[in-house]
C-alpha cells in the first residue's frame, strides 16, 4: 500500500470522532425538562356517601363479599367469618361499625377491602371500590371536613382533585382501635 493511500484513510478513532462531532452538530435539541409532580396513591372507596382513599400499602386485596358464616355472640358490625383460600377472614361492615347510611343497595353490590396488619387479618365491607387513585402531594389537606364524627379519628388528612375531596382513611389506626378489636357482645 502506498503512503499516499494510508494518509488519505483516517484512523478508526478519527472516523468515530468525526461521526460524533457531526451527530452533535445535527442533533435536535431535547425538549425542556418539566418539573415532575410527586404523586401519592391509594385505593379509593365510598362509604356512607363519602369518598375515601386507603393508603396503598394498607390494602392487600379487594374482593366481592364472600360467603360467610355468622358468628353468635358478636357485635352487629361483625357479619361473620369467611374462608378465603384456607384462611379465616372476619368480615366487618364498616357502615355498621360507624353507624353510617348505606349507599350500596345490596351486599352483592358492595366490596371488601382485605387488610393485614401484624396479627390482624380482616375484611372491611365498603359500599364500593373506586379503584387506584393518584393525587399530587401538593394537594394535601391536613384537616378535611368530615360529616361523620365517628370516622374523624381514622382520617389522616385528604387530597383535593377536580374540586373533590378524598379523605385518607387509615386502616392501621382502625386495627389499633379497641372498639374494632373487641367484638364480643358480653
Amino acid at each position: 500500500m502506498s503512503a499516499e493511500a494510508t494518509s488519505s484513510q483516517a484512523s478508526p478513532f478519527d472516523a468515530l470522532a468525526d461521526i460524533a462531532r457531526r451527530s452533535h452538530t445535527m442533533a435536535a435539541g431535547l425538549p425542556a425538562q418539566e418539573e415532575a409532580i410527586e404523586l401519592w396513591n391509594g385505593i379509593g372507596f365510598s362509604l356512607g356517601g363519602e369518598q375515601y382513599v386507603a393508603p396503598m400499602g394498607e390494602v392487600v386485596e379487594i374482593l366481592h363479599v364472600p360467603r360467610f358464616t355468622p358468628i353468635p355472640g358478636v357485635r352487629h358490625f361483625l357479619l361473620g367469618a369467611a374462608n378465603v383460600r384456607g384462611r379465616l377472614l372476619p368480615v366487618v361492615d364498616l357502615a355498621l361499625f360507624f353507624s353510617l347510611p348505606r349507599s350500596a343497595r345490596s351486599l352483592r353490590d358492595r366490596r371488601v377491602l382485605v387488610i393485614e396488619h401484624g396479627d390482624i387479618f380482616s375484611g372491611l365491607v365498603v359500599d364500593s371500590v373506586l379503584g387506584m387513585q393518584y393525587f399530587a402531594v401538593d394537594n394535601f389537606v391536613s384537616q378535611p371536613q368530615e360529616p361523620h364524627e365517628k370516622v374523624r379519628p381514622f382520617l389522616q388528612g385528604g387530597y383535593e382533585r377536580n374540586e373533590e375531596l378524598w379523605k385518607v382513611f387509615s386502616t392501621l389506626t382502625l386495627t389499633e382501635d379497641e372498639r374494632f378489636l373487641d367484638v364480643a357482645q358480653w
